[in-house]
């Protein structure tokens, strides 16, 4: 079906160039495997699990039929002051994969609104043990923490927030960790780990005892796959233990197998106070939040409210609906069948080879990979972003589909790849970027 122009002016979508896009539409009608079709019936590989969401790949008949015969039992409840069967039994299985002493599970719809709702479980953690005065925030440069208010208070990222001047107070930002000398490493650089004395450094001038929470993604996702240097994350983990500060880790790209484990805090073993996930929790499939916390923030938020009364005022009217509440369940089901996680961790190095083996090509800058994600950062002397773009709309005409942030190609297939799929995903990229 050829789609006209005046048939998509309606929809103003999202992080787009709207005009540019709708004289010139790139459409995807149907998904299968690793593969969408577009419009025009052509084969476009998805390079980047969709937002690095559907890691099981698209059209998981398991997920479909969850879904209806959830529908068709109960479509939709509250979860203020009742609940329904299915938001208990996910709440478990996440969970049971969450580090030990992470075991309490708050539902959102998205990983934007997960964000928001750390932030307030912090406020409310400190306010419930006579701490409300910690109201500063720690995030990083080239951050990103989705697109709430809160979430873009944390972003490290200027064009996510330069037009928006009423964020939040009392939020710094800690220098990122992407160095030139580090170019073309492969995993963690071995040397950086003192960027982290920038969180000591915030302690001392704003006094660690009135900072509630650092927030950081393990791996900085969509600004290019920065990788933490050796040392990193332990240091900040140690930082924060001295001040009483809580580590959060935004999950929400890392978790659920994209690094060959359930999450970054696994990877890295660094535990957190407070983990954010989303994407992948569902497979993409409907959209899903969660907030995982220690047993600690959960029992002090909840022993520290009289007894009968609403111990956190916070919450969404699609909590932990049902549908989606079934998708997340079919999906565990489907990595743990197909031992998906594991799957990555073996897939890995043949991904990174593939990845890496593309730095013999002038037009590429950095590359930068672990797990079942990678970064390759292409040079440009034009406006940032308008190579990035005319590569994008190149790859895509060729048959793949990648994430791109500025002139930043991120890689991320769904983990279900073979070693064919890799190969055709580095290969119409490589001739791609030879002919930029």
């Amino acid at each position: 079906m050829q789609y006209q122009t005046n048939t998509l002016e309606h929809h103003w979508m999202p992080f787009t160039a709207n005009r540019d896009f709708k004289a010139e539409p790139r459409l995807v009608v149907h998904g299968k495997g690793i593969n969408y079709t577009d419009h025009n019936g052509n084969k476009v590989i998805d390079g980047a699990s969709g937002l690095f969401c559907c890691a099981a790949g698209h059209g998981r008949q398991e997920i479909a039929d969850a879904v209806a015969k959830q529908l068709m039992e109960i479509d939709y409840s509250p979860h203020f002051q009742i609940g329904s069967p299915p938001s208990f039994e996910l709440a478990r299985r996440v969970a049971a994969l969450t580090p030990d002493d992470i075991n309490h599970v708050f539902f959102t719809n998205s990983g934007s609104e997960s964000i928001d709702t750390a932030l307030k479980i912090a406020m409310a953690y400190h306010s419930a043990r006579g701490q409300g005065h910690r109201t500063k925030f720690v995030s990083r440069e080239r951050a990103y923490h989705g697109v709430n208010i809160g979430g873009t208070s944390l972003s490290g990222l200027m064009k996510n927030r330069e037009i928006f001047g009423s964020v939040m107070p009392g939020v710094v930002h800690m220098r990122h960790t992407w160095s030139a000398d580090a170019r073309f490493t492969r995993g963690q650089p071995e040397f950086g780990a003192d960027l982290a004395d920038d969180l000591e450094r915030f302690a001392q001038l704003l006094g660690g005892q009135n900072i509630a929470a650092c927030f950081v993604e393990p791996i900085a996702g969509s600004t290019g796959c920065l990788v933490p240097p050796k040392g990193y994350l332990e240091r900040l983990r140690d930082i924060c233990d001295t001040y009483g500060i809580l580590l959060v880790f935004d999950e929400v790209i890392c978790g659920f197998g994209r690094l060959g484990v359930p999450f970054a805090a696994d990877a890295f073993g660094v535990t957190p106070d407070i983990m954010t996930m989303a994407k992948a929790l569902t497979n993409g499939v409907l959209p899903m939040g969660a907030v995982a916390v220690k047993d600690e923030i959960y029992d002090t938020i909840v022993d520290g409210a009289p007894d009968g009364a609403v111990e956190f005022f916070h919450g969404y009217t699609y909590s932990g609906n049902p549908a989606s509440c079934a998708a997340a369940l079919a999906t565990l089901d489907i990595y743990q069948k197909e031992n998906l996680f594991q799957r990555a961790a073996d897939m890995s190095d043949y991904f990174l080879d593939a990845v890496y083996g593309l730095q013999d090509l002038e037009s590429v800058a950095d590359i930068r990979g672990y797990g079942m994600l990678a970064g390759v950062d292409i040079a440009s002397k034009e406006a940032p972003g308008a190579v990035g773009t005319r590569l994008m709309k190149s790859l895509f005409a060729g048959g793949l589909h990648v994430k791109f942030t500025g002139d930043c190609v991120l890689i991320a297939p769904p983990l279900i790849a073979q070693k064919s799929d890799i190969d055709d995903i580095t290969g119409i990229l490589r001739d791609a970027l030879k002919n930029l």
